[in-house]
């Protein structure tokens, strides 16, 4: 009963007109910048951050959760549109959204991550607040050797999702390994790789890296074409899914949600591993994996 008490009076307190007010403007702010390439939600976050010392506590804290969902939305909106994602997370969204924007179905692919992001989002809070007490006690228990193989596990899922050859996965997968030793070490503190440079003490910012990568990589590409170059222009139209969209994305968005719950709750994992984990699983288990 203790526990049915607590959610009731929590969800009396997020359902305010206040509070409600707070967490739109927050969404809305987030999404607004998370479409900005580069910034990401961490960033949002801490930029506006100020702006909430002179709030209530739960209302800062209900406003600050808002822009974080929202710029984590956002990032896929550029990476559906441009081909460049706005963060870590919406690096996936780019194989197939933008290839939907080029075929002129920008709109339902907008549509259908900000459905399938609320679907899955809102399972992941009902979980969490069920399981919250055994989630924090497993959390204790997860050391080194854990770490260890969810990360080989998301290596894994990355070689494996390279299209072509094999071989070429595994080069990629050991050369981002290397990437992500640049900066300074955790447990001793001694600097690797840096260089002598400042900026590279923090390591390589991933959101940066994805940016090069798939941003520069579209740039050249639209200069070797030379004068046959075109800007694609369309109208984005049609931001409900249709009910064939619906059908063809309701197994995909429970199957991601569970992935994306059952990995985020694990500590160190991150968004970027979940992401790659359900596209490959999706792919896998589509009729069409081309």
């Amino acid at each position: 009963m203790d526990i049915l008490n607590s959610l009731i009076l929590g969800f009396g307190v997020a359902f305010s007109p206040t509070n409600l007010l707070f967490c739109f403007v927050g969404v809305l702010i987030g999404t607004l910048i998370g479409v900005l390439p580069g910034i990401g939600p961490i960033a949002t976050v801490s930029l506006l951050l100020p702006i909430t010392f002179g709030m209530e506590p739960v209302s800062s804290i209900i406003l600050l959760a808002g822009v974080f969902y929202g710029a984590q939305y956002g990032g896929s909106t550029t990476s559906i549109l441009v081909n460049i994602p706005g963060e870590a997370a919406s690096v996936i969204t780019c194989l197939d959204g933008y290839k939907m924007a080029r075929q002129g179905r920008a709109g339902p692919a907008l549509g259908m991550a900000a459905f399938g992001s609320f679907i899955g989002g809102t399972f992941s809070v009902i979980g969490l607040m069920l399981l919250a007490p055994w989630l924090a006690r497993m959390a204790t228990r997860f050391g080194p050797p854990e770490l260890f193989g969810l990360m080989f596990f998301g290596v894994t899922m990355v070689t494996y999702l390279c299209k072509g050859s094999l071989v070429k996965g595994i080069i990629m997968a050991l050369a981002g390994l290397a990437v992500s030793v640049v900066g300074v070490d955790p447990i001793t503190g001694a600097s690797r790789f840096t260089m002598g440079i400042n900026v590279l003490m923090d390591g390589i910012g991933m959101v940066p890296a994805a940016m090069g990568m798939f941003g520069i990589a579209e740039v050249l590409t639209n200069i070797e074409q030379g004068m046959r170059q075109e800007v694609f222009t369309t109208r984005i139209k049609g931001l409900l899914p249709s009910l064939r969209d619906w059908k063809d994305s309701t197994w995909p968005i429970i199957r991601g949600g569970m992935i994306g719950f059952s990995m985020g709750i694990l500590p160190g994992s991150g968004t970027v591993i979940p992401t790659f984990i359900s596209y490959t699983v999706e792919k896998r288990l589509s009729h069409h994996p081309e």
